[in-house]
């Protein structure tokens, strides 16, 4: 499924909820946003985006401790886990959707090839709280496919928690 289809599915789950959604992208640079900015009426149900591509911009605009990014890298699921939570908790919205990766064709390494994608999504739970779950991706292709393949998943993602 294309990222407009996912982006048209989760629509109508979030207004029926009443929700609000907000992203903190790095590696896909707004592509999700501009994905659900396509739909007319996303502002009923789109909150904002976090576009944190540095370090310095996940520590002052989502609360990353700098102290996170140092001991596990930007590229780990610990900083989707924040960032999600931080652009949940941020922007005062109900979802907070985190993605941070290596789309290339450089910045990879052995640990962390290009292609590695950590995903968070942080959504509300029965009890009044919240509850982050995390994921590590591998995609492969040029730099704008893996950002592409990233945009999906965390839709995709996003879908899946809502619907279970």
């Amino acid at each position: 499924m294309k990222s407009i289809d996912h982006a048209k599915t989760l629509a109508p789950l979030l207004l029926a909820r009443g929700w609000k959604l907000a992203l903190a992208e790095s590696c896909t640079g707004g592509l999700v946003c501009a994905t659900l900015t396509e739909l007319s009426g996303s502002s009923e149900w789109f909150e904002r985006g976090y576009i944190t591509y540095s370090n310095q911009a996940k520590t002052e605009c989502l609360g990353v401790p700098a102290e996170l990014i140092e001991s596990y890298g930007a590229v780990s699921e610990p900083v989707a886990k924040a960032m999600a939570q931080g652009a949940q908790r941020n922007a005062g919205a109900n979802i907070g959707v985190s993605i941070t990766g290596i789309a290339g064709p450089t910045g990879g390494t052995a640990e962390k090839p290009v292609g590695t994608v950590c995903f968070g999504w942080a959504i509300p739970n029965d009890t009044g709280g919240y509850v982050t779950t995390c994921q590590t991706k591998f995609f492969s292709g040029d730099r704008q496919t893996i950002r592409q393949q990233a945009t999906e998943y965390a839709l995709a993602g996003l879908l899946q928690l809502l619907n279970n």
